[in-house]
């Protein structure tokens, strides 16, 4: 019990900043999936953006760069603060369902589970006394007074699941396979607003906690906390006790300054526990969204901007005419497609929901062709396993911030599989517009759509994708150290 207790403060701590990394990309909660601007219920930045603004937006105008002393670690790093979010879960579950299970066989639970309705009048008299500064008697025979009782028995099997549940409901993977799933918690916005007042509730738990720990006596709670024994020796565990708090906070000190002086150490030793995760969701589901025309989004965000250069634009001007699509690579029939003999190869049309890493999500219809139909057209040779997307924008000239090369992204070949995976032509019942990836972009509705590359100019098949780019899988992979699989 001792054990888990200091397990739960150290990865919790790591949960609350490398969560507000995740939400320093798009500081602002919404109860409805489509996000309109201004209609956030909270906002936590100044800035402000209108869904008929004159001037073009992209909504990666909407990130902060929040300071490494309260995010994980700071400074607008999404990619590292999802890489830490998502390996700490894993040892917070596994912590709480070891937790649980000595609970349940020492019969600790006696002491936590309410057996009957008078615990809430209880709890509210325990509540009304500490309002007048006295200490409220503690339960017959028990080690908690029933306001303790009752708010650890809430923490413990309500809130804790609670988190866990919403946090799955962001998941597109989830969502994907799973609509009606989401409409649990209210959609994905709502599943993260909810998300985000659990993490309040936790906090503010943590915050009256510490504060009756100092209230009953600091040295006798120490004692119970860290040697299990309120008898204890007080000066031992007041000692062991500060002393594994400054080890944490030293910790954070060390992993905040690693994480972003050695960023791309960071993100291969995290993807060692995060990446095989990912890739088993995107395996294993497949979308089966199905929204209806007046789910569609009034507004669709978009992130980032159209390529620069006359090349495209000449290209715009005149309706793409003259864009040539190369599929190349390990096939046996390497082809040079025009947008009507893409066209031709057939098409399918979909409602589906944009789930952005950034944590926005807006509904649209896409209507394209079926990835797979292109891959049987070409013919990908035993040894191909990754697809390879290459876009016409220089990030260079269209984001900057330090970073450069032309955007590109791949996706392992049994995607192509997924019957709602196509390269959209159409959005929303007319040829699709420049913001959102004329003349061509892919969709693949199990995956945040940092994976779904616009303005495509090319696609090759290959073996490995060590050789491509700097050989993380991506663009944002490379640049912004985002995981490869983004099925979470």
């Amino acid at each position: 019990m001792v054990v888990t207790h200091f397990l739960n403060i150290f990865f919790m701590l790591l949960l609350f900043r490398s969560g507000i990394e995740v939400l320093s990309a798009f500081p602002k909660l919404y109860w409805r999936d489509d996000c309109p601007p201004g209609r956030e219920w909270l906002r936590l930045t100044k800035k402000t953006f209108s869904a008929d603004s004159r001037k073009p937006w992209s909504s990666l105008e909407e990130e902060e760069s929040w300071s490494p002393v309260v995010a994980l670690p700071g400074h607008k790093n999404l990619g590292l603060g999802r890489h830490w979010h998502f390996m700490t879960i894993q040892f917070w579950i596994v912590t709480g369902a070891v937790y649980i299970s000595l609970v349940f066989a020492t019969g600790y639970w006696h002491y936590l589970v309410p057996t009957h309705w008078s615990i809430v009048p209880n709890s509210i008299k325990a509540i009304g006394t500490y309002l007048h500064f006295q200490i409220p008697a503690k339960i017959p025979g028990q080690p908690f007074e029933p306001a303790q009782k009752l708010a650890y028995f809430m923490v413990i099997f309500l809130l804790a699941p609670f988190q866990i549940a919403t946090g799955a409901a962001m998941s597109p993977s989830l969502l994907a396979r799973f609509p009606r799933s989401g409409k649990l918690f209210g959609g994905k916005q709502g599943a993260r607003t909810l998300h985000f007042l659990g993490m309040c509730a936790f906090g503010a738990f943590i915050v009256v906690h510490v504060f009756l720990v100092i209230v009953h006596g600091l040295p006798k709670e120490f004692a119970a906390i860290v040697l299990g024994n309120p008898n204890g020796n007080r000066r031992l565990a007041l000692g062991l006790g500060l002393s594994g708090l400054f080890a944490i906070l030293l910790f954070h000190v060390i992993i905040t300054w690693f994480s972003l002086r050695y960023r791309r150490r960071t993100q291969r030793l995290l993807g060692f526990m995060v990446d095989p995760f990912e890739r088993v969701l995107s395996r294993v589901f497949t979308s089966r969204q199905h929204f209806s025309r007046s789910d569609i989004s009034a507004y669709h965000r978009v992130n980032g901007y159209p390529p620069a250069g006359e090349e495209y634009e000449r290209m715009a001007r005149n309706g793409f005419r003259d864009y040539r699509l190369s599929v190349g690579g390990l096939v046996a029939n390497p082809m040079t497609l025009s947008l009507d003999q893409l066209r031709a190869l057939g098409e399918r049309r979909q409602i589906t929901k944009h789930n952005c890493i950034q944590g926005w999500t807006a509904v649209a219809e896409w209507a394209g062709i079926p990835l797979e139909r292109l891959m049987a057209e070409v013919r990908p040779a035993r040894a191909a396993r990754y697809i390879v997307f290459y876009a016409m924008d220089d990030k260079g000239l269209t984001e900057g911030e330090g970073r450069y090369g032309y955007f590109y992204g791949t996706i392992p070949l049994h995607l192509a599989a997924n019957p709602q995976c196509i390269l959209a032509l159409d959005m929303n019942g007319a040829p699709l517009p420049v913001e959102h990836g004329a003349p061509l972009r892919l969709r693949v509705e199990t995956q945040l759509g940092f994976k779904m590359v616009k303005w495509i100019t090319g696609i090759e098949l290959v073996a490995d994708i060590a050789d491509i780019g700097l050989g993380m899988g991506g663009w944002r992979e490379d640049q912004q150290y985002y995981a490869n699989g983004a099925g979470i």
